[in-house]
């Protein structure tokens, strides 16, 4: 390149490098994230809001994506904050270091595979009807990240436990049913027992508002194409640098493991223990901004 090219691309040299640095310095990406609607929190951190759960967008049959992600923090003070590749069916270096660890039958490699099990979190479209921490969001779709709590409900709702209780479908725009979304704070955890089914009814009675609502889902689909995590060795890598590890630690193939895996649960994370843990490096050093993608990490549906 010669001079007078270099001066040319100046600005748009700058502009490239900036959107590569960005690429490099995201460790755990959850895609755009004002396709997500999350509810508004007051003070005391409890929360409320009305939405509807949607149908499957166009092309896909099932109204809802499972993943699997794991985060934790390692003795060497970095985090491990990863989709786990379990999601997709394939071997996944964390789960299967955890299965070695269980497998010794020592209690304190028990409770270090507590702490660095997997995490289940589902995303779904759905359309706020009630937003009273943010109105700008009433009216619209978005993705909707939450946990097995709340998925329980939409489960409960599908199929219920006694005779007097008819089955419905909150996924459908017809016969589905509304969402109070109830938050609490009890005990500094984030509680959804509150929360309900309104009664069965319509989205809208008008059939062209239903289908302008359909045409604005998100795809499902995609937030779990491979392309979205990363591969076995690269993972691996993370692992080791993240737990201090100078060789690979010995691998268990072919281990399926489902949500009760480890007989214990693990500590559920809060943002309130978080905050509390002792800084492991200075302010504005890799680790404090691996801790504010935790935060991250931390913030989103459990």
């Amino acid at each position: 390149m010669s001079f007078a090219d270099l001066k040319r691309s100046s600005a748009t040299s700058f502009e490239k490098l900036t959107k590569e640095l960005q690429k490099q310095t995201t460790t755990y990406d959850r895609g755009d994230d004002d396709k997500y609607w999350k509810p508004t929190l007051d003070k005391a951190e409890n929360g409320y809001a009305v939405i509807r759960f949607l149908p499957p967008p166009g092309g896909e049959d099932l109204p809802f994506v499972r993943i699997w992600d794991h985060g934790f923090k390692g003795p060497t003070g970095l985090w491990y904050i990863e989709k786990s590749l379990t999601t997709l069916g394939q071997n996944d270096p964390v789960s299967e270091h955890n299965s070695v660890l269980w497998n010794t039958g020592l209690e304190s490699d028990k409770e270090k595979a507590r702490e660095q099990k997997r995490r289940l979190s589902y995303t779904s479209n759905i359309y706020v009807v009630s937003d009273p921490g943010n109105r700008d969001n009433e009216g619209k779709v978005f993705l909707y990240k939450y946990g097995k709590k709340i998925f329980d409900k939409l489960n409960d709702l599908m199929n219920p436990q006694f005779q007097d209780e008819k089955p419905v479908n909150p996924f459908d725009l017809w016969t589905g049913a509304n969402f109070k979304l109830k938050i609490r704070k009890v005990e500094g955890y984030r509680n959804y027992d509150k929360s309900e089914f309104d009664s069965p009814a319509p989205l809208s009675n008008d059939d062209a508002e239903l289908e302008a609502v359909y045409k604005q889902e998100h795809p499902l689909q995609d937030l779990v194409d491979p392309k979205h995590f990363k591969s076995y060795d690269e993972l691996k890598t993370r692992l080791n640098n993240v737990l201090g590890l100078s060789v690979a630690a010995p691998k268990v193939r072919g281990v399926a493991l489902d949500e009760e895996e480890y007989k214990a649960p693990a500590p559920t994370f809060s943002t309130s223990a978080a905050t509390t843990a002792p800084a492991t490096a200075p302010l504005g050093t890799e680790d404090d901004e691996e801790d504010t993608v935790f935060m991250k990490w931390l913030s989103d549906e459990d």
